[in-house]
């Protein structure tokens, strides 16, 4: 692996003004690593890599490189761009078994963490660099909200998470407390009578969208959350109808070819899917096909009805008469994306929310109410995990100025 990521390093030109950087919503200095790394400096690029972004192992391998830093590195105009997930994973997994150093010191501060999903994990990090007694609350047994829960295996290793909790939150003194819902026994008032001077909220998307069509609640019938949560808890059957094509329709998809189903579709309600490019060629190399122009009308035991439908100006459909076809299956998976649970909000005075359930911030992530910030999924609604990243970086400084303002 080594010769292969030294060869791919060897091709990059070294821009003056690196598009692959403009490209990346972090902006990860990519050329400056890959200088230091040929320069045998592995230790200072894996430095870079994660002071850049504590999440670099992890986006190293689910970022939508395509779209981002490689689809704007300018060899790609006329051939094949410089592979930086590959080079950036080598970095990062590489110097991430070196990292050994032990907490900040502290400056005697409470910090609250809600949810440990790519947001909540940026700003604990961050702030525990800062010198923070940070804690991180979350609702399920172990850290790494939808990176655990959400995102197949085969895509990012649960070894990797493993890996993140022991390195940059045991070493660095963060403390986790799983099981922990806070809504329930545990509410945003008792972490504030505890002495916590800010609070962060980055529960996520958990709660999945329904179509609102007759035979939604029968047995056969599933939302991708909750498959990719634990895939091995559902029997499927050998044929599988996915209502959705995104990219978790992708994971959803792939999932269920490895878990033994023998014939997947997806439909999808426009002419193309919503996913990246790269995830539909997986998902096609791995024998997964796409219907286009459908629309469900009902489900029934013997599988889904759907409609043709002709895309309108404006966003809207048309349903094609006489077009209603029985689309036989197993079980049907509905993927059309999620939005927020509202447990903290319906506990807790001040926070407002927006129409779609999503909590209202500014550019900086403050609430509505004072101590109380937010970002990721549970501010923008379903995005990636690298700008969660970006967006938590910049709420992170918002916090340690608001904290130091109070002392």
């Amino acid at each position: 692996m080594a010769v292969h990521i030294l060869e791919e390093a060897q091709r990059c030109l070294h821009c003056k003004v690196p598009q692959c950087q403009k490209g990346c919503p972090i902006h990860t200095p990519i050329p400056h690593v890959i200088r230091l790394m040929l320069d045998k400096k592995l230790d200072e690029a894996g430095w870079m890599l994660f002071e850049n972004n504590p999440l670099t192992t992890v986006c190293s391998l689910v970022c939508n490189h395509e779209n981002q830093c490689e689809g704007h590195c300018v060899l790609g105009r006329k051939g094949a761009p410089v592979h930086f997930s590959s080079i950036e994973h080598y970095i990062s997994s590489t110097y991430s078994n070196k990292m050994v150093k032990g907490p900040a010191p502290s400056n005697g501060i409470r910090v609250a963490i809600i949810g440990s999903g790519p947001a909540g994990l940026t700003i604990a990090v961050i702030l525990a660099r800062k010198g923070y007694q940070v804690t991180i609350f979350e609702g399920k047994d172990k850290i790494g909200g939808v990176l655990r829960y959400g995102i197949p295996d085969f895509r990012l290793p649960k070894s990797v998470l493993d890996d993140f909790e022991y390195r940059h939150l045991r070493l660095k003194g963060i403390k986790v407390r799983p099981n922990t819902t806070i809504g329930g026994a545990i509410g945003i008032d008792d972490l504030f009578r505890d002495g916590y001077k800010a609070i962060f909220v980055g529960t996520g998307v958990w709660q999945p969208n329904a179509l609102h069509i007759k035979g939604e609640t029968l047995g056969h019938v599933h939302f991708a959350i909750h498959y990719l949560n634990n895939p091995d808890s559902f029997h499927l059957g050998e044929r599988v109808i996915i209502i959705g094509a995104g990219n978790a329709a992708m994971d959803v998809a792939r999932t269920a070819v490895r878990k033994g189903a023998r014939e997947v579709v997806c439909f999808s309600r426009t002419s193309s899917v919503a996913a990246s490019r790269h995830e539909f060629d997986y998902a096609s190399l791995e024998g997964v096909t796409f219907l286009y122009n459908k629309a469900p009308v009902e489900i029934v035991d013997e599988g889904v009805i759907f409609e043709d439908v002709v895309e309108q100006p404006g966003g809207m459909f048309a349903h094609v008469e006489g077009s209603r076809a029985l689309y036989p299956a197993d079980s049907v998976i509905i993927s059309i994306s999620q939005g927020p649970r509202n447990r903290i909000v319906n506990t807790t005075k001040g926070i407002e929310v927006n129409a779609r359930g999503l909590l209202v911030t500014d550019e900086e992530g403050r609430t509505t109410r004072p101590g109380v910030f937010a970002s990721g999924d549970v501010v923008n609604g379903a995005r990636t995990v690298v700008e969660a990243v970006e967006h938590s970086k910049h709420v992170a400084e918002a916090m340690d100025a608001y904290m130091r303002d109070l002392s």
